[in-house]
């Protein structure tokens, strides 16, 4: 049940590409689920929160699917993947600063793609 943030994955601005940039981290991932064939995970996606909601919702969905169909091109089995988006609804750092500035880093965080594994 612990979540797993997946550092370097990457996308297109305002896209829901995956970048070149990510397949290392994401064949990391990949080969880590076909050692475990049982496992079953969840790719969950993130957003800061520039931007209008329902925009961020549907970016982040449309990040964590085509994350789950690179796993799949590299052999994993569709049914052990689950994409889930959450748009800017959890945040893990301030995406303004205490005097109300825009905090660059805090919403870099907030960008992510994570894991969740949810039967082994």
């Amino acid at each position: 049940g612990e979540t797993v943030v997946l550092h370097n994955v990457y996308y297109a601005l305002n896209k829901a590409i995956v970048l070149k940039e990510s397949k290392a981290a994401l064949d990391e991932l990949a080969g880590m689920l076909i050692k475990n064939p049982t496992m079953t995970i969840e790719i969950s996606g993130h957003t800061d929160n520039i931007g209008k909601k329902a925009y961020n919702q549907k970016l982040s969905e449309a990040r964590a699917k085509n994350v789950v169909a690179y796993l799949v091109s590299k052999g994993v089995e569709a049914k052990r993947l689950q994409a889930k988006g959450y748009g800017d609804s959890m945040p893990v750092a301030p995406n303004t600063n205490a005097d109300g500035s825009d905090n660059a880093d805090g919403r870099k965080q907030n960008r992510r793609t994570e894991f969740k594994v949810l039967s082994k």
